[in-house]
């Protein structure tokens, strides 16, 4: 995109906030669309007069199709922890806003684009859209706090089969499992959230934020720890043959070739499951 064309509209909406990203054809969340995310964010939190955020897309097909692949694709470990942590660094941004966030979500909301809608306080879905975290395809795994937040919204046995299996979902589906508010026709969706937020808005700020900030806790206490596990498995999926071969056939809009498990125990170091390395000195005789 040019310079100087804003990849996330700000406009006020009364005592609301609208923020639409603005990336098209489908909202790829890019390094530079993360980053100016962060900044409006940052512009809401600053500005006294504004009481509730509403996070929208300006993209006919898309809320957010994920994250860019092709910026991912060549990465190592070290690299997407840097880039693991600016994803997770915007939906801890939203879901530590002071202010209620809603994300109005029409048609695909897949990827990092599900884990910024999930970091929302609100999720209110037009009836095309369509949610899920399919990772799993690409060879990797949710990196931007999809293992973490989708299961205190849908429940551990549903999270599985949205992570592990990497199927879509539609709008009623995520209604009926729980991830979404309300769904309403495609002409509505933007004042149906702006309703809520409207709504919102006149409650006490200083006691709505910290009701939120108490949810938070009280829902999951130790989410810092559990993001940075989260990260930590992320990246050292990058560079792995799995990883590699799916982000290439993603791109080349090609099937994937699942990699076989020959190579197990090397491909296997450092994550939770590899057998432990033996200590120093075991099976050495002690002198004296």
């Amino acid at each position: 995109m040019a310079e100087g064309i804003d990849l996330v509209r700000s406009e006020r909406r009364g005592r609301t906030l609208l923020l639409s990203i603005d990336h098209p054809p489908v909202n790829v969340l890019s390094s530079p669309v993360l980053d100016a995310l962060g900044r409006r964010l940052r512009e809401a939190e600053a500005d006294t007069e504004v009481r509730a955020v509403v996070l929208a897309s300006a993209s006919e097909r898309a809320f957010a199709a994920g994250a860019d692949i092709r910026e991912m694709a060549p990465m190592g470990p070290a690299e997407a922890r840097v880039h693991g942590a600016r994803g997770q660094g915007i939906t801890r941004q939203i879901e530590r806003l002071p202010l209620p966030v809603i994300a109005a979500v029409h048609g695909v909301c897949l990827g990092g684009g599900c884990e910024v809608a999930l970091a929302c306080d609100f999720i209110v879905a037009s009836e095309d859209a369509t949610f899920g975290q399919p990772e799993i395809n690409l060879g990797i795994m949710p990196g931007w706090g999809g293992t973490r937040r989708l299961p205190r919204r849908i429940g551990t046995a549903r999270a599985r089969r949205w992570i592990l299996g990497g199927q879509s979902v539609s709008a009623a589906e995520a209604l009926t499992q729980g991830l979404v508010e309300r769904v309403v026709a495609r002409a509505d969706l933007l004042p149906a959230a702006l309703e809520l937020a409207r709504e919102l808005s006149q409650k006490p700020p200083l006691a709505l934020a910290a009701a939120k900030f108490a949810l938070l806790r009280a829902i999951d206490p130790t989410i810092d720890e559990g993001l940075e596990y989260e990260l930590d498995l992320w990246s050292r999926l990058f560079g792995s043959k799995d990883q590699r071969g799916g982000m290439q056939a993603f791109l080349e809009k090609r099937g994937l070739s699942v990699t076989a498990r020959d190579d197990w125990a090397n491909a296997s170091k450092g994550f939770p499951w590899a057998p432990e390395q033996a200590p120093r000195g075991r099976g050495k005789n002690k002198k004296g």
